[in-house]
């Protein structure tokens, strides 16, 4: 196992990550069927965010909460959904990764998914 510590790796954990995402029958549809990602432009975005928030290379500009609101409003984004997608993530990172950003990258994944669960369940409430 290797530390976590370069773009290079943000990007193979990130892959591999949405590579069981895709599959998976509990989150994938959200992905394929209601967001009908397109991988090729979701990756790379996903590379720039997990840069910045572990790196601090301030390459990702957007807003992640304003974007899951549209697919909240189709199917319901719950709580639920969300551990999933940390289970999924920590499980990809234990296989791969090892060291202190490692566990910090478990650690903001948990806020993201708490904090984005907590408002998308706000949001359906209105």
């Amino acid at each position: 196992m290797k530390k976590l510590e370069t773009r290079a790796d943000i990007e193979e954990l990130v892959n591999k990550f949405y590579d069981k995402v895709g599959t998976d029958e509990t989150i994938g549809f959200f992905f394929n069927d209601v967001a009908k990602v397109d991988w090729s432009q979701h990756l790379p975005k996903m590379y720039s965010f997990w840069e910045t928030l572990l790196f601090g290379q301030i390459s990702y500009k957007g807003n992640p909460m304003a974007v899951h609101f549209p697919i909240n409003s189709k199917v319901a984004l719950e709580k639920h959904h969300f551990a999933h997608w940390v289970k999924l993530w920590t499980q990809t990172i234990e296989e791969n990764f090892t060291g202190e950003m490692a566990e910090t990258a478990i650690y903001k994944a948990t806020n993201i998914a708490n904090l984005m669960g907590h408002k998308m369940e706000m949001a359906r409430r209105l």
